[in-house]
């Protein structure tokens, strides 16, 4: 019987490190060779670990969330034959995968907790800030006269680092931010944090536009896809970026270089059950209608099924993103950074409209945008976005090759 010691290989694309987001396995399983692992996540892609040989596993490195550098010991197994960890101690005592307990109890009270008829003694003042901030006296221990509590205890309280949480105190839960989650919250952070955005939304007739989609889906062959806005929203910012080239661009604000691009690689914001990916529609500009729709679905299916590659989910210099029937009126999208610009299409819903003095009913849809200031000019962005209304709505143009 040998000790055999699983180590992070080097996954690629530059990687020195990988977060360890999903375990398959604990200490004691048996497993067969080529039998999954573990999952772990490097910048842009999930990669998941088999495992080399047959054993037993006797330890595992690495909480849910952990970072493991490349060449760091993942799986200690016993195994039949020969070690491959000779003349070196076991790296660590077994651990299991399962992320540690939080602590959620809160801060043993200094004194007890005054509650003369079941009732927490403060001040109406000292409620009102309670009930703002979302706690319950009944939890804070009072340094007041007679056990009340005062201003001083909540600030106390508040400054605590395991203060209650009301969700956890009613019966709620802790969720430890990992993987694809964390990676959106680091991005959206970092681009909130780098970028001074403004948004500009107007508000497009989509009539036309609607009752040409309705032509072309109902004479599509059996082979092609049915078509949604985002093909014709593409064309449209194919046509309009030429003369905007400041739109389609990523910027280096570290060295302060503005990197322009004549091909248009349209990401395409796509919820899936993991999260939000931006799977990257390659040179829109080369397509037509039918090819953006095929590639969209394409692109779309294989990021829920967690299937799309790291370049296949980058690369964009320009994101569009869309709620579908959740569209709302009008949204703020976070632009996806180092781009300097994302489109948002919104609900289209019929509405009262006055034309020529006459009210009629039109479908309408309000498009939503949002800008980097240090590079867009709000003019630009205007002139930019009234292109894409007049393209959108005298849309025979976007149907030709």
């Amino acid at each position: 019987m040998g000790r055999y010691v699983f180590k992070l290989p080097d996954v690629g694309e530059g990687s020195t490190e990988a977060e360890i987001v999903a375990w398959h396995v604990k200490v004691g399983d048996t497993v067969k060779q080529e039998q999954d692992l573990v999952d772990v996540m490097t910048e842009k892609a999930t990669v998941e670990m088999t495992s080399p040989v047959a054993g037993k596993i006797v330890a595992l490195h690495g909480q849910l969330g952990e970072k493991a550098a490349v060449g760091a010991p993942l799986v200690e197994f016993d195994v039949e034959g020969a070690s491959n960890a000779a003349g070196e101690a076991s790296l660590a005592a077994p651990a299991k995968a399962e992320p540690a307990a939080k602590r959620t109890e809160a801060v043993p009270p200094a004194q007890p907790v005054a509650t003369p008829s079941g009732k927490a003694q403060a001040s109406p003042a000292v409620r009102q800030r309670a009930r703002a901030l979302g706690i319950e006296l009944g939890s804070v221990a009072g340094s007041g006269p007679q056990g009340s509590i005062t201003h001083a205890d909540l600030d106390a309280l508040i400054a605590s680092p395991v203060a209650p949480f009301p969700a956890l105190r009613d019966g709620g839960e802790e969720v430890k931010v990992i993987g694809l989650r964390r990676k959106i919250a680091e991005k959206m952070q970092e681009s909130k944090r780098r970028i001074p955005h403004y948004a500009y939304v107007e508000e497009i007739d989509m009539t036309e536009l609607e009752d040409l989609r309705g032509r072309l889906n109902a004479a599509k062959r059996s082979d092609q896809p049915k078509l949604t806005v985002l093909p014709f929203l593409i064309r449209a910012v194919v046509l309009a970026l030429p003369d905007f080239p400041q739109v389609n661009a990523l910027f280096d604000d570290r060295a302060g270089i503005i990197h322009r691009f004549k091909a248009v690689h349209a990401g395409i914001a796509t919820q899936t059950d993991n999260g939000l990916l931006v799977p990257v529609v390659r040179h829109a500009e080369k397509r037509d209608l039918w090819d953006c729709a095929n590639e969209i679905a394409r692109l779309a299916a294989a990021a829920r099924e967690n299937k799309a590659t790291k370049e296949e989910l980058t690369g964009s210099t320009i994101t569009l993103t869309s709620l579908g029937a959740l569209g709302g009126l009008m949204a703020t999208p976070v632009i996806n950074h180092p781009e300097v610009a994302i489109i948002g299409p919104n609900a289209i819903v019929e509405r009262p409209v006055v034309r020529d003095g006459r009210i009629i009913i039109r479908k309408m849809m309000n498009l939503s945008s949002s800008f980097d200031h240090r590079v867009v000019d709000g003019y630009d962005a205007a002139q930019f976005i009234q292109r894409l209304k007049a393209l959108l709505e005298q849309p025979a143009g976007l149907a030709t090759d």
